[in-house]
Parts: C-alpha cells; structure tokens; sequence
C-alpha cells in the first residue's frame, strides 16, 4: 500500500484547481475543491446528492450531513465559500441530476473513476502520485499549519487515535526545523 502525502504548497493547490478549470471540467472541479475542502472520505463525498447541497429555490444550503460510511457517525460539514463558487459554477454549466458527482447515467461516479481523475491530473502536473486520500489529507495539512490544534482535527475527521491524525498531518523535517528555528529562548 502506497503511503499518500499532502499537497504542501498552495500554488500545486491552485495549479490543481486550474486544470480543470482550463478544460472546463467543472464537475471535476467541484469534485477537487470538495475533497480539499471538507476532510470527507471519498466514498461519502460521491454519495452526496443535489438535495443534500441545495435546498428549496435552488440556494446552497450552509451545511451538509452526511452519515460516515467507515464510522457510522452523523458528520455536519460547514459549505465554505469555495465550494459555493464551485457548486455555483457547475451549476451554471451543467444539468442538475440526482448526485453532484453524477456519471451521466444517473449514479455517482465510482471510487476508482475518482481516483483516476486526481491521478491523471497529478501525473499530468507534474505531482506525484496524487489520490482523493492526498486531498482529505491535504485539508488537515493547512489547518494545522495555520493553527488549528491537533486535537480539533482528530475530531473533524473522526479519527479514534491522535496518532493516525499525526500521521494524517505530514510533518516533515522541515516543520520540525522551522520549530527549532522560531522557538528560540
């Protein structure tokens, strides 16, 4: 099993994004900007449906709940202004049908459909092996680094160890230098 890393840099993060906007793939897009924004698991991400996102008018709900496959716990995940952007602009181009991650034939594309459109982006781009646990992953890299602690993480994904959050995070050398380097007594 191959060990995933998160994006580190928000430029790769853009040139993501980027690519499949230059094709106009927008459900891609959508797709991307929700792993990366969210921390979901990829298996609940492609179960979400247009009436879990949109409620009466068409207007974007504020949240989302969804029951977590893997945990069987009830997850509220808060619709930041990104994936509104996101959503509003598949919406612009794009049918509605039952899931937002629709396959054209009325089901929700498949794990592995997902995971060969993040990978064949980050090949293309030049990053590695990317996957949809690179971007759940990636979400808890940025929030750490921007101050959000360990253990609000561990509750945000649902994780039952602090390790496997430690894990999730990618601390590298680097992190650890940059510790020693601003911490000076």
């Amino acid at each position: 099993m191959n060990t995933t890393y998160p994006i580190r840099e928000y430029r790769d993060i853009k040139r993501l994004e980027d690519y499949f906007l230059g094709r106009s793939e927008y459900r891609n897009y959508l797709l991307i900007v929700f792993c990366l924004n969210t921390a979901l698991r990829i298996s609940d991400i492609l179960k979400i449906k247009w009436q879990d996102v949109c409620g009466k008018g068409g207007k974007i709900n504020s949240h989302i709940i969804i029951s977590e496959g893997k945990t069987g716990k009830t997850a509220k995940v808060y619709i930041n202004r990104q994936i509104r952007s996101a959503i509003a602009l598949y919406l612009k181009n794009s049918k509605k049908s039952i899931y937002l991650f629709d396959n054209g034939m009325g089901e929700h594309i498949s794990r592995v459909q997902a995971h060969r459109i993040i990978h064949s982006a980050g090949s293309v781009l030049g990053m590695g092996d990317l996957s949809c646990h690179s971007l759940r992953k990636t979400f808890g890299y940025h929030a750490w680094k921007s101050g959000v602690p360990p253990a609000l993480l561990m509750e945000i994904y649902n994780h039952s160890s602090y390790n496997v959050t430690k894990r999730y995070l990618g601390i590298a050398q680097e992190d650890k230098d940059k510790v020693f380097n601003n911490v000076v007594l």
